[in-house]
């Protein structure tokens, strides 16, 4: 039997034990008076005579440390991030629940009633005077709660790499406070929120191979979106003139470092605009995103100090540095030369018509179209553009995917009758516009892998045998 094993059955042993004092192993409701984070804030810096005579609370957590004298003892309990020490007398707690703090395992869950008041050291703590068991851990914590640090079991167990790494939450307490600061600045800006549908009969709105499912009660084959693009601006088309989706978008393709198959963007249609609106709009959102999410326009990714207040706009052929480039050329150029180099918060735009099959085109040069993306850190992390409003165009733009598909480009769009039908009834001129979420939280929250922003990244299945 692995020393893993023999802990495994040590724990379930205890449960026994806990059961006997009266306790369960897996409690019930536990009313708080505080959160951890809550006391420490509100009392952290009180000293001992300001908080006499007598502080209750009630507070709980999962066991970090445990340090037992005989009849005493400490523990610190975590919550939310913050921990909260909690002393443990035996005339103070009675018989049976001393003898529940003598079977504690670091990582139970636990819940303690009593006053707060300040050690000898000057650390605040609560004085205990009832426990309450809430839940018992069976597997052992990573030693000293800093010690899981293999990448691969970090993604796969996220729940002992939260519980494990601080910095791990405060990612996506970050994520979470970029999300908030987006959809609110739209809304602010009269945009409507609404929902798109993730199973598709026709794929669109990206150049991405799909995942395929099946239906049974219809027997048909559906498609998971590769973007919400067709649809949304179904709605502009319906008299929906501002609207957004954050959306998860599922691309049947390579995993690396910026790429995960499964992935959110916020998306967003606005009418009566075009992609120089939308370049106003993006810097406003960008720089009070970093704001709301970071406290500052400039922010530290892997060395470098990237300054969302200063968003340059060039054009792809002034990137390039050579006018005379064309179509698949000029895309290929950029890509392989220009866009790694990107570091600050650039917005190329002018785009080759032929990887732009969604775009309006320029009216003075119409072999190019009105589109732009957002370059940070050498990644693209937004495309807007203004949306082609034509039905005739749209549909000789997607006869050419349709070209380029029966040449083996398994990444063409494909003919969408419905929506040219939709554009048919006329769409004002709009603006849309892609924000890649994943990409953003990397940057804003200094994460060097896609994988890191993502709680539950798509990993190859573990070979239990």
């Amino acid at each position: 039997m692995s020393l893993e094993d023999e802990l495994y059955e040590q724990r379930v042993g205890r449960i026994a034990e806990i059961e006997a004092l009266g306790f369960s192993a897996y409690g019930q409701r536990f009313d708080f008076t505080h959160t951890i984070p809550q006391v420490l804030t509100e009392y952290g810096d009180k000293s001992a005579e300001q908080l006499g005579p007598r502080v209750g609370v009630r507070v709980a957590g999962r066991i970090a440390t445990i340090r037992r004298m005989g009849k005493a003892g400490f523990a610190h309990l975590l919550q939310n991030g913050e921990r909260l020490q909690v002393y443990v007398r035996k005339d103070a707690v009675g018989e049976k629940d001393f003898a529940l703090y003598e079977g504690l395992d670091i990582g139970d869950i636990v819940g303690v009633e009593g006053y707060l008041f300040r050690t000898r050291t000057g650390e605040l703590s609560v004085h205990v005077e009832h426990l309450y068991f809430l839940a018992k851990t069976l597997l052992s914590m990573p030693e000293k709660w800093h010690g899981l640090e293999d990448i691969e079991t970090r993604y796969r167990q996220r729940y002992l790499d939260l519980i494990a790494n601080p910095e791990v939450r405060r990612v996506f307490l970050t994520r979470a406070k970029i999300v908030a600061s987006l959809r609110r600045q739209l809304e602010a800006r009269g945009f409507l929120e609404v929902e798109t549908p993730m199973l598709q009969p026709i794929y669109g709105g990206a150049a991405a191979r799909p995942f395929v499912t099946h239906h049974n009660t219809l027997d048909i084959d559906l498609y998971l979106r590769i973007a919400p693009e067709l649809y949304l601006k179904r709605l502009v088309v319906g008299g929906l003139e501002r609207v957004y989706e954050i959306n998860r978008n599922f691309r049947n393709e390579g995993i690396s470092t910026q790429h995960n198959p499964e992935f959110t963007m916020l998306e967003f249609y606005q009418a009566y605009t075009d992609y120089h609106g939308l370049m106003d709009l993006s810097e406003e959102l960008l720089r009070q995103t970093a704001l709301d999410a970071t406290g500052s326009e400039v922010v530290e990714y892997q060395g470098e100090k990237i300054d969302f207040g200063k968003i340059r706009r060039v054009s792809m052929r002034e990137a390039v540095g050579n006018p005379s480039l064309k179509g698949h050329n000029l895309v290929e150029v950029f890509e392989r030369q220009v866009e790694s180099t990107l570091i600050q918060p650039t917005m190329v735009y002018d785009y080759p018509v032929e990887v732009s099959p969604l775009s309006k085109n320029k009216p003075e040069e119409p072999e190019f179209v009105e589109r732009f993306e957002i370059y940070v850190a050498g990644m693209e992390i937004g495309n807007a553009f203004t949306e082609l409003n034509d039905p005739r165009e749209q549909r000789r733009r997607f006869e050419m995917q349709l070209a380029l598909r029966e040449k083996g480009d398994q990444e063409a769009h494909q003919m969408d009758e419905d929506y040219v039908r939709a554009l048919s009834y006329g769409m004002p001129p709009t603006g849309g516009e892609g924000i890649g979420i994943d990409r953003l939280t990397m940057i804003l929250t200094n994460s060097r892998s896609i994988r890191d922003v993502i709680l539950f990244p798509l990993l190859r299945p573990v070979d239990h045998e």
